[in-house]
């Protein structure tokens, strides 16, 4: 039986008014009011499939399930009640009652989460509750590498999915990198001809002798992309597409040899990146670069609605500025002291281009070195130090440390733990993690859009990998964006891994490949295949 208890995220308040269920079966209704038609077709598609049920539509009649839209409660804030008949989901928009769709699956049990009912002629029991839940923070993400290691289309729509069942609602889609560039852009054919493949790859952490001697790559097209950011905004989930620079670029190089440092290397002989790492080959402070990448968001802000725009802007190796006569005549020119306010220069320029179309700017915390304009925004990264400044200075933060919620870090110490990398960073240090900063005031907080978690895939080479990385981790940190918890050290791991047990039932039915409790199966280990662990606790800042 499905009680309370077992949700995730925790909501705000379950009540149950009387024992007992109300059932649905064959007969029951589905009624959509105006400006919930898209959360009954998700429902019909899903939990209709895995359940067997027609939902046919009704507007009249005990049996059946009410969607509506109640402008008192908060936009992404909704109510469900079970308890009496009909059955109501009701939402501040249709994002709230989208979530509210998404608890009321979790509700029918684990079975509701397959694709295929197991036994189509069954009655599906709900508890007798009202639930009235909303959100903690507004920008609940995941942060997806398709740069190190290609994830095709259908692995990006499950991904999505699975960010829908556990209330997450921004995509930070990382399309860009030294190792391969994902997305098409007309004007440039070469990005995807040349930039989006490698020869071979480097098998586990750049410290070991281990390649996979086969050609890596792929990329979407922008019908692709299309389908990606539509299919996301089903589920009230926001795209928010990365494009690096000045960093993270010799991939973009190796196909448009204009853009790197020519006088400085011979760029026409670059590669895209095999190994991991910091590429040294970054973008030449040029107005052929800053044309170039004008012409490349372009193209994407007419694939991405979202508000923000990623940049990058992080990792920006300046050895090859310092020995360039360009750049220190563009540096001169410009009256700056060196090569750090170049790449402030340099990350201003597109806060300022996408400022004029309506976009914002957020880039990682390296940005803010030399100054930000006032709409731009920070993912804080390296720390809290960096999301700290930012509030202070008043712009907003996405808080993700690394030591905190980089799902590429290990899970456990030992030796069975896959291609270790990084602190260990175990399901209940999620648990714990705190996205708002004590030393911040409460003015300053509120600069804190949210969190997300960062999944970097220079170690997971395909998606069982990256499974195995994310879960159970991400439904931790969905918690964390969503649910008001208490203090860290105050949260009740215990109800939480309570929960979980009936969680992994869920992500069982879904397929994901998630970490055991108990530790990896034997299929999810890689033995003898070289990690970075560091030991001890991570630093607190």
């Amino acid at each position: 039986m499905t009680d309370k208890a077992d949700l995730i995220p925790a909501p705000a308040r379950c009540s149950r008014n009387t024992a007992g269920h109300t059932s649905i079966g064959a007969a029951t209704a589905l009624e959509a009011r105006p400006g919930t038609e898209g959360v009954a077709r998700w429902l019909r598609a899903t939990v209709g499939a895995a359940t067997g049920l027609p939902l046919p539509e009704a507007d009249g009649g005990d049996d059946r399930v009410v969607l509506g839209i109640e402008p008192d409660l908060p936009p992404e804030g909704y109510r469900l009640v079970t308890d009496g008949r009909p059955a109501r989901i009701e939402g501040g928009s249709a994002a709230g009652v989208f979530w509210g769709a998404q608890t009321f699956r979790q509700l029918l049990g684990p079975d509701a989460f397959r694709r295929a009912p197991l036994r189509p002629d069954r009655d599906w029991d709900l508890p007798r509750v009202t639930v009235e839940d909303a959100p903690r923070f507004g920008w609940r993400g995941l942060m997806l590498d398709v740069a190190r290691h290609f994830m095709p289309k259908e692995g990006v729509l499950r991904y999505l999915d699975l960010m829908a069942a556990h209330k997450l609602n921004v995509f930070h889609f990382h399309l860009t990198d030294d190792q391969g560039w994902r997305i098409e852009i007309g004007r440039y054919p070469r990005l995807t001809e040349v930039a989006s493949w490698r020869a071979r790859t480097k098998f586990g952490h750049r410290a070991s002798p281990l390649w996979e001697e086969k050609p890596h790559g792929g990329h979407y097209t922008q019908d692709d992309i299309r389908e990606i950011v539509a299919y996301a905004a089903e589920r009230h989930i926001t795209v928010v597409p990365e494009i690096d620079v000045p960093g993270h670029s010799q991939a973009a190089i190796a196909a448009y040899p204009e853009l790197g440092n020519t006088d400085v290397v011979d760029t026409s002989a670059l590669t895209v990146w095999d190994n991991w790492g910091i590429s040294a080959n970054v973008l030449a402070p040029t107005d052929t670069t800053l044309r170039f990448y004008e012409g490349v968001f372009e193209e994407v802000l007419a694939l991405f609605p979202s508000e923000f725009v990623h940049i990058g802007g992080d990792e920006c190796r300046k050895d090859h500025w310092r020995r360039s006569p360009a750049a220190k005549s563009r540096i001169a020119d410009l009256g700056l002291a060196g090569e750090d306010e170049l790449q402030s220069w340099f990350i201003g320029h597109f806060d300022t281009w996408l400022a004029a179309r309506g976009r914002r700017l957020i880039g990682w915390d390296e940005i803010l070195e030399g100054g930000l304009a006032p709409g731009a925004a920070v993912s804080s990264w390296r720390g809290y130090g960096g999301g700290v400044a930012a509030a202070r200075a008043g712009h907003d933060v996405v808080m993700c440390p690394e030591q905190y919620v980089s799902l590429d870090h290990r899970q456990a110490p030992g030796d069975d733990e896959p291609v270790p990398i990084g602190f260990v960073r175990t399901l209940e240090d999620v648990y714990r993690f705190e996205p708002v900063p004590a030393e911040l005031t409460a003015e300053e907080a509120r600069h804190v859009l949210g969190t997300q978690a960062n999944v970097w895939t220079e170690v997971m080479e395909d998606a069982a990998r990256v499974d195995y990385q994310a879960f159970p981790r991400l439904a931790a940190l969905a918690e964390v964006a969503w649910s008001r918890l208490p203090a860290p050290a105050e949260r009740d791991f215990a109800d939480f891994e309570h929960r979980m047990a009936v969680h992994y039932r869920r992500l069982d039915a879904l397929g994901v490949g998630y970490r055991p409790p108990s530790g990896p199966r034997p299929w999810q280990r890689r033995p003898g295949v070289l990690g970075r662990p560091i030991d001890g606790a991570p630093p607190n800042r």
